[in-house]
């Protein structure tokens, strides 16, 4: 039965969820999730993604770099934005209850938060890093209040469509041979004529850039870079069915009573790697030699593999949890879990600042073995300083800004002598 939608009688204010409200699964999955958000997206900041196959075969442990890239293939790409996606469903449903139980309007609320969140994804996009997925998580997230009635039943068949269209889009976009994104790229060579941006210098510009100016210029163009992504890619159908998966398992509260789903986890877990790893060979495959059976297999294949190992990914990090739930490795995650828009944030600025020409500019000679180590290490000490800061403080500094516009009222940041 799915849990009511309308406001208790006499309930407080609205509020976000106390951190006696909190479950550590939930924030060591997202923790998890930002780990693996890291090393993907820091092959990008240090551009060894934009080197050509000469330069990159050229630097010195080329050899790892390859067996690193197919592996980063197989276990990390869009298996950890997967899980992100799930969470941000769930986060939705969380939301919701909580406004209804304490007599708010629990989608006003909702739509406000969303709006915040567009407003630092479209800052973020176009003044640090083109990468960003959160306006994208934001707009879309407007649209998941339409199915708030809709049965779990309905839930799962619009996640399962959403998720399959995309390869539908794919082979009627081969078969009469249209890019979708043609007036993205139109604009984003414009913006590269203007800036005198060109193939040739495009995998050093951030790393020779001598003022922010010249990081902006960049960032402009790879905004529009950022939409062809989108489009091509058929992100938005592929997160959007991931919201309402997310959805469906946050409305039945499944994360709250995970003893009572030992058999189902393990059923999800064994399919998932089952299905899932065979299909992320291939899929690697497919990736490291340029998509040779064209894209819409190659997304049938990333369909097929991703979303199962997500979601093996996602069940097996729970059975490891109930197994060994005292385990001081679930506290280690779920700070910088806690953290998530905080520590999203501060990778792309740390990636910047090592590997741009206005920071230390490593960009463009470190190869993909080495901006990994980076990328740990980044993480590493966004875990030491969440810990520090949630030691003293109720919310990462970001969220404690975002909870404030969304509820319209100053919140007490620092922790009082019970809670500390």
């Amino acid at each position: 039965m799915n849990p009511p939608l309308t406001p208790a009688a006499g309930a407080g204010p609205a509020a976000p969820v106390r951190s006696s409200e909190r479950y550590v699964v939930l924030d060591a999955l997202r923790g998890f999730a930002i780990l693996g958000i890291c090393m993907a997206n820091f092959p990008e900041f240090s551009l060894y993604t934009f080197q050509s196959a000469e330069a990159a075969a050229a630097m010195p442990a080329a050899e790892l770099d390859r067996t690193l890239r197919a592996l980063l293939y197989f276990f990390v790409d869009g298996k950890f934005y997967t899980l992100f996606s799930l969470l941000f469903g769930i986060g939705f449903s969380i939301i919701i209850a909580n406004a209804a139980r304490k007599g708010a309007d629990g989608f006003r609320i909702f739509y406000r938060r969303m709006a915040v969140l567009a407003v630092v994804g479209f800052l973020h996009l176009m003044f640090i890093w083109s990468g960003d997925i959160l306006m994208l998580y934001a707009l879309l997230g407007m649209l998941l209040p339409l199915f708030r009635r809709v049965s779990d039943r309905g839930l799962l068949r619009a996640s399962a469509f959403f998720l399959l269209l995309p390869v539908v889009v794919d082979a009627l976009a081969e078969a009469f041979s249209v890019r979708l994104s043609a007036a993205a790229v139109r604009a984003q060579w414009h913006y590269c004529d203007l800036y005198g941006i060109t193939e040739e210098n495009f995998g050093r510009w951030l790393r020779d850039a001598d003022s922010y100016w010249e990081v902006f210029q960049f960032l402009v163009q790879g905004a529009l870079v950022r939409v062809q992504e989108f489009v091509d890619g058929n992100r938005y159908f592929k997160v959007f069915g991931l919201f309402l998966l997310g959805f469906y398992i946050g409305r039945n509260r499944m994360y709250a009573g995970l003893e009572a789903r030992v058999r189902l986890l393990r059923r999800v877990t064994a399919w998932g790697f089952g299905a899932g790893l065979p299909l992320s060979a291939l899929y690697a495959w497919s990736g490291m030699n340029g998509h040779p059976w064209g894209n819409a297999v190659h997304t049938l294949v990333y369909t097929a593999s991703v979303y199962p190992l997500g979601l093996a990914y996602l069940c097996g990090f729970c059975l490891l949890y109930l197994r060994w739930r005292s385990a001081a490795v679930w506290t280690a995650l779920a700070a910088p879990g806690r953290m998530a828009l905080t520590n999203y944030i501060g990778q792309s600025v740390a990636g910047m600042f090592l590997f741009y020409g206005i920071g230390l500019g490593w960009g463009a000679q470190v190869g993909l073995a080495q901006t990994e180590v980076v990328a740990l290490a980044v993480y590493v000490a966004q875990m030491l300083v969440s810990h520090w800061w949630l030691s003293a403080f109720r919310f990462g500094p970001l969220e404690w800004i975002w909870r404030m516009l969304t509820y319209g009222r100053r919140f007490e940041l620092r922790k009082r002598g019970a809670e500390a």
